[in-house]
């Protein structure tokens, strides 16, 4: 989802992606407030900023724009921004941190944090346990002492909450106000009245020196607990990144003479180059227990690969020379050479890595609630506060006067307090009566609803749940690329399956093929095979394979022309061969007898499907092909039946042929089939659905099916599909594995309902922890919040958001 501040450039200007590292987020006004700085800049088409991974993905007209500009302007706007550069473009990618280093970093930060935040809420709660709870000996006695607590709370605005105090400055300057200037405004309002109490005791108003510092503690405490949740959500993320080799091993062309890799021996050879120097092409060699640096194929010596950080399958699987082989998987037991094929951003480790980082950034249509709300957040709650101080002070205090007593409960110890006003008497002047001030109860309700109110919650309820569930597909070869997929899989009604390569193995075997009239069963064979020699269809496969099998020799073809989801013609010795389906057939002017018909419905009735061949303008014969179930397809539709989900039969082939595929899987074959279909008209079946109000997943894996992809509510592909419809996709199981549409459709549900459990919560705690601070509760029931307790619950509710996040993975861990 993108953001609504939006500038939208002409629909001819050609868009391109930057994309920045963005620090200094602290809430979703802070992203709001991103957003607004990068959509407002000339040449932005949109922007989309992850709280969580702090990264800001900006599309833009091309050319437009200078990313270090871009990012100088962001800066500028108090969010420190760097442009994520390549490793090749010079000084200013050197300077960025490796994420290892920025992780560490980010540990000795929260650790020291963490220790001062412990001290702050130790040191400023003694003079609460000691007036309330326990007596101290008198060697405590300065720890309670009014002047250690005003600096106690001096150095605690001086130093642990200066950033807090001058970030909140700049954004409310800036007329962006966020978390920290509700902070700042409730600490420094509350250390000001103590210093007047302090300075003038004549007053006989209470000190609350300890709010300040037990108010900025929790905040502290509750911040380093969210960071260090955070981080356990990004680990997977930030796993799969450590699994990009650096270094590959150039060698010679293994091929040549005398250049073949031993498996045994300690001469190797081979010069180690930066993995992003490896052109495609050139050769390497890969010992065991080293990772594969780029796809590439095997050209020499044979292995086992670990392919688990791809596809979840914990299965090494074995690799000989024509092989392929991934970056990142693991090399475990023998020594070879490879051939690159594909380096850098084209490699699937790479793609993966962009596929997850982009889901992460990209917002559940949910979000939009919380997006508009965080966008007015802050001044909501400067006016809420505003309110409650000037309905405190000038009316609830005349409606019910008792309240003010209670002005001093959870606030300053009376001990302290007694301290003041013996300074006082000290300096010649009377020990005034304690006060119970109307001004001093509106104060403190005012600092309590600034510091209570929470956007961060509203801020990290989405992109926690995206970032845990993302990154635990990705762990498990299911890659969502997104949050708004995740609300779209919430809302599916019917899942239709492609037949071939799909439902089935894709690899159909030849059972008969019966020739008519003169020709001979081989010859119907070799022009059969002949034709389909120029394309790589599961069918044409099946036909040559049946061909060699019975070492027939392939005539010599030309002129190929394949009509897609019909059939194909060639030229074979001079011989115009047409092989297809009937409707394919008839085109071309071929009739069929009724015979011929009789034969071809057997054979479909048998859940066959019949390739018909003609040659020269005549029927030569019928072809049945086979392809069998998956091991795992019936149990993936049953189990999504057990969902609740329709299941669909979407194909090409002839009815019959379906039907009896959708008897072995307990479909209906009358409501749940739809067969004959053409690939032009997939996606047509599938809108036809949608319009019907059904909400539609499609499954495929072949080029004839991206369009149903891309029509379907969502499109989930197999990684032994084609690219065209991986990249159309919005889910890809790379696995191969049918059983994993199940496991992806819970996943994006289980993430989801984090989504919305998040956002309730988020929600729910302002609407009942404002009124609460605002003393809707104090007239009748005598209950009031104090700031350090506002505080506390404030930074409870961000971690509370995170953790629940966490739990999805706990709660799917018994899934395979």
């Amino acid at each position: 989802m993108q953001s609504p501040q939006t500038v939208v450039a002409t629909p001819a200007s050609p868009v391109e992606t930057i994309a920045l590292d963005v620090t200094g987020m602290k809430c979703a006004g802070c992203v709001k407030a991103v957003e607004k700085q990068l959509t407002q800049h000339p040449g932005v088409v949109s922007a989309r900023v992850n709280l969580v991974t702090e990264v800001a993905v900006v599309e833009c007209e091309a050319g437009a724009i200078d990313p270090v500009a871009l990012a100088e302007q962001v800066t500028e706007a108090g969010f420190p921004t760097q442009p994520r550069l390549a490793t090749k473009t010079g000084e200013k990618a050197k300077e960025a941190l490796s994420p290892a280093e920025r992780h560490a970093l980010e540990n000795r930060q929260q650790l020291r944090q963490l220790v001062i935040a412990g001290v702050l809420i130790v040191l400023s709660a003694m003079g609460h346990l000691n007036q309330h709870f326990i007596s101290f000996p008198a060697y405590f006695s300065p720890l309670t002492n009014i002047w250690f607590h005003w600096g106690l709370a001096t150095a605690a605005l001086l130093f642990p909450g200066r950033q807090i105090l001058v970030d909140g400055w700049r954004g409310l300057r800036r007329n962006a106000p966020n978390m920290n200037t509700l902070v700042a405004l409730g600490t420094l309002t509350a250390y000001t009245a103590s210093c007047v109490a302090l300075l003038f005791p004549q007053l006989g108003w209470e000190c609350f020196f300890d709010e300040p510092v037990m108010l900025l503690g929790f905040i502290l405490l509750g911040r380093t607990l969210e960071q260090r949740a955070r981080g356990r959500a990004a680990a997977a993320f930030q796993a799969l990144l450590a699994l990009q080799p650096k270094v590959a091993r150039l060698i010679a062309n293994p091929t040549a003479a005398g250049s073949t890799p031993r498996a045994k021996g300690n001469d190797f050879g081979g010069i180690e180059i930066p993995v992003e120097q490896v052109r495609v092409g050139e050769w390497l060699r890969v010992l065991p227990g080293e990772q594969i640096p780029v796809d590439a194929e095997v050209v020499a010596g044979q292995t086992t690969v670990n392919e688990s950080m791809l596809t979840g399958e914990p299965v090494p699987v074995v690799k000989q020379p024509g092989d392929s082989v991934a970056a990142g998987t693991l090399n475990q037991s023998g020594a070879i050479a490879i051939k690159a094929t594909r380096t850098g951003k084209d490699t699937t480790l790479a793609q993966i890595v962009a596929l997850v980082e982009e889901a992460q950034i990209r917002k559940a249509p949910v979000q939009l609630l919380a997006d508009t709300v965080a966008g007015y957040f802050t001044y909501g709650v400067l006016a809420a506060a505003t309110f409650t101080f000037l309905f405190w002070y000038f009316i609830g205090s005349q409606l019910w006067p008792d309240v003010t007593m209670l002005s001093a409960v959870g606030v300053e110890s009376h001990s302290a307090m007694h301290a003041v006003m013996h300074h006082a008497s000290g300096m010649g002047g009377e020990t005034p009566p304690l006060q119970h001030s109307a001004l001093l109860l509106s104060l403190k309700l005012a600092i309590s609803v600034s510091v209570i109110a929470c956007p961060c919650a509203l801020g990290l309820a989405t992109p926690t749940a995206i970032l845990v569930g993302t990154g635990l597909g990705a762990e498990r070869g299911l890659l969502i690329k997104g949050g708004d997929v995740l609300e779209r899989v919430h809302h599916l009604d019917i899942v239709v399956f492609d037949k071939t390569g799909t439902l089935t193995t894709g690899h159909p075997v030849v059972t008969d093929y019966l020739p008519v009239g003169n020709f001979l069963p081989e010859i119907l064979l070799q022009l059969a095979a002949a034709a389909e020699s120029g394309t790589t269809h599961p069918l044409a496969e099946a036909i040559g394979e049946e061909a060699h099998r019975q070492e027939l020799t392939i005539p010599t073809a030309e002129e190929f022309y394949t009509e897609p989801g019909l059939g194909v013609s060639a030229l074979v010795e001079g011989v115009r061969v047409l092989l297809g389906n009937a409707d394919w057939l008839t085109q071309q002017g071929i009739s069929l007898s009724e015979s011929e018909q009789n034969q071809a419905q057997q054979l479909a009735s048998a859940g066959k499907t019949v390739v018909y061949v003609a040659a020269d303008g005549q029927l030569a014969g019928l072809i049945g092909v086979t392809d069998t179930l998956r091991p795992d397809a019936k149990a993936t539709v049953s189990r999504l039946r057990q969902m609740g989900l329709r299941v669909m039969l979407l194909t090409g082939d002839r009815l019959e042929a379906a039907r009896a595929i959708a008897s072995q899987l307990e479909l209906n074959p009358d409501s749940d089939v739809l067969a004959d279909v053409r690939p032009d008209a997939k996606a047509a079946a599938i809108a036809q659905l949608q319009a019907q109000g059904q909400h539609v997943a499609m499954v495929g894996d072949g080029i004839n099916d991206a369009p149903a992809l891309a029509q379907a509510d969502v499109g989930i592909s197999l990684q032994g599909g084609t690219d065209v419809a991986i990249e159309t996709a919005q889910i890809v199981l790379m696995r191969d594995r049918l059983l994993d549409v199940v496991k992806s459709i819970q996943l994006s549900r289980a993430t989801f309902n984090k989504i919305r459990q998040n956002l309730f919560w988020a929600f729910a705690y302002n609407t009942i922890s404002l009124p609460v601070a605002a003393g809707v509760l104090l007239p009748t029931f005598g209950l009031v919040l104090s700031p350090s307790a506002a505080g506390a619950l404030m930074a409870f509710s961000s971690v509370s958001v995170v953790t629940n996040s966490l739990l999805l993975r706990k709660s799917l861990s018994t899934d395979n």
